[in-house]
C-alpha cells in the first residue's frame, strides 16, 4: 500500500495515534473508553461494529489493488484437494504397498481405489498451472497489468494458478479465508496481493470485482458454490457477461446433470450458453485473449464517437 496521504491542515490518523501516546498516565487516560476508537480492538471486534468490519474487509484489498494498477484480473478457482502430478504418484504408491500387504482389508483397497483417482485427476494441476502461465507470458509480453491470475489462495488448484503464473514472472492474487482447520497462502501468491478475509461474501465480490474470466476446474462444494454463483449473477444480469469456462467436460456432466435442469424446466436451454467447456490451456487462454481483445477494441470504439 502506498504511503498515507495528507489532505490539508487536519493531522494524519497516524500523527494521532503517535500524539494520543503521550498522555499523562492516570486513570482516566488507561481506561478503555479513552482510546482511540480505531485503535480500540476490543471495540473494533464488538458485535455492534459489524457493518463496519465488512467494509474495511471490502476496502483493504482495493485500495491494494487500485495502488497496483492491477485493473483486470482472471479467475481461477478449484478443489483444494487435487495434488500435483508427483505428489500424486508417490501417495499412490505408498497405498499400492499397503493394500498388497493387506488384500483383505476394505479400507486399505478404498484407499488404493482414492489415490489411482487422485493420480488422474492430477492432470488437472498440472493443466492449471500450464493455462496460468500462458495467460501470464501473455500479458507479460503485452507490458500490461491485465489478466492477473487471482484464486482463493489456498493448496491443490489454487497453488497450481499461482504457481504457473509466478513462474511466468508475473504477479499473482490469493483471497484466503479463516477456516476452523489449520490452513495458509500457498508460497506462489505475490506476498504484496495475499489478502485474508472473515467474510466469504466480501471474498467473493473480491473475486468478481475485476474478473475478465472465470476458470472452474474440477472441485467440491467450495468450488461449485463459487461458481453456480456467478452463474447467478450473470444469467440475472446482477453483472456483465464474461467467459466462464469449465475444464474437463466429463467431469462437470458426471457431477451436474445440466440436461435435467432443463427437462424440469428449472433452467432454460440458452442459460447453457452462459459457459463453456474446455479441455486445454491453450484452448482456455485463447478464448480468454479474444475476449479481451474484442472488449477493448469496443472501449476504443465508443472512446472515438
Amino acid at each position: 500500500m502506498t504511503a498515507e496521504k495528507k489532505y490539508g491542515p487536519f493531522p494524519s490518523a497516524k500523527e494521532d495515534a503517535g500524539a494520543a501516546e503521550l498522555c499523562i498516565t492516570s486513570s482516566q487516560t488507561e481506561s478503555s473508553a479513552y482510546k482511540l476508537a480505531y485503535l480500540d480492538a476490543d471495540f473494533m471486534m464488538s458485535e455492534e461494529l459489524r457493518p463496519v468490519r465488512l467494509q474495511l474487509e471490502l476496502l483493504k484489498p482495493e485500495v491494494v489493488q487500485q495502488s497496483a494498477g492491477i485493473n483486470s484480473t482472471v479467475v481461477v478457482f478449484g478443489s483444494a484437494r487435487i495434488k500435483e502430478p508427483e505428489l500424486a504418484q508417490k501417495a499412490a504408491d505408498a497405498a499400492r504397498r499397503a493394500a498388497e500387504l493387506k488384500p483383505e482389508d476394505q479400507n486399505s483397497q478404498l484407499a488404493l481405489a482414492q489415490a489411482l483417482r487422485a493420480v488422474s485427476n492430477s492432470q488437472y494441476y498440472a493443466e492449471a498451472r500450464h493455462f496460468s502461465h500462458l495467460l501470464a507470458s501473455c500479458a507479460e509480453k503485452n507490458g500490461s497489468k491485465q489478466c492477473v491470475v487471482i484464486t482463493g489462495g489456498g493448496p491443490g488448484i489454487m497453488e497450481a494458478a499461482n504457481r504457473g503464473a509466478a513462474e511466468a514472472g508475473a504477479k499473482t492474487i490469493g483471497l484466503n479465508i479463516v477456516l476452523p482447520m489449520e490452513q495458509a497462502p500457498n508460497p506462489y501468491i505475490s506476498p504484496e496481493f495475499s489478502f485474508q478475509f472473515h467474510y466469504f461474501a466480501i471474498r467473493k465480490m473480491h473475486f468478481l470485482l475485476r474478473a475478465q474470466a472465470l476458470v472452474a476446474f474440477p472441485g467440491g462444494f467450495g468450488t461449485l458454490d463459487e461458481l453456480f454463483e456467478t452463474l447467478t449473477l450473470i444469467q440475472t444480469q446482477k453483472v456483465a457477461r464474461i467467459p466462464v469456462l469449465l475444464f474437463g467436460r466429463s467431469y462437470w456432466e458426471r457431477i451436474i446433470n445440466f440436461d435435467a435442469l432443463i427437462e424440469e424446466g428449472m433452467i432454460s436451454s440458452k442459460d447453457l450458453e452462459l459457459f463453456q467447456f474446455v479441455e486445454t490451456a491453450e484452448e482456455a487462454c485463447q478464448i480468454i485473449v479474444d475476449f479481451c481483445a474484442e472488449e477493448q477494441a469496443d472501449l476504443d470504439a465508443t472512446n472515438q464517437d
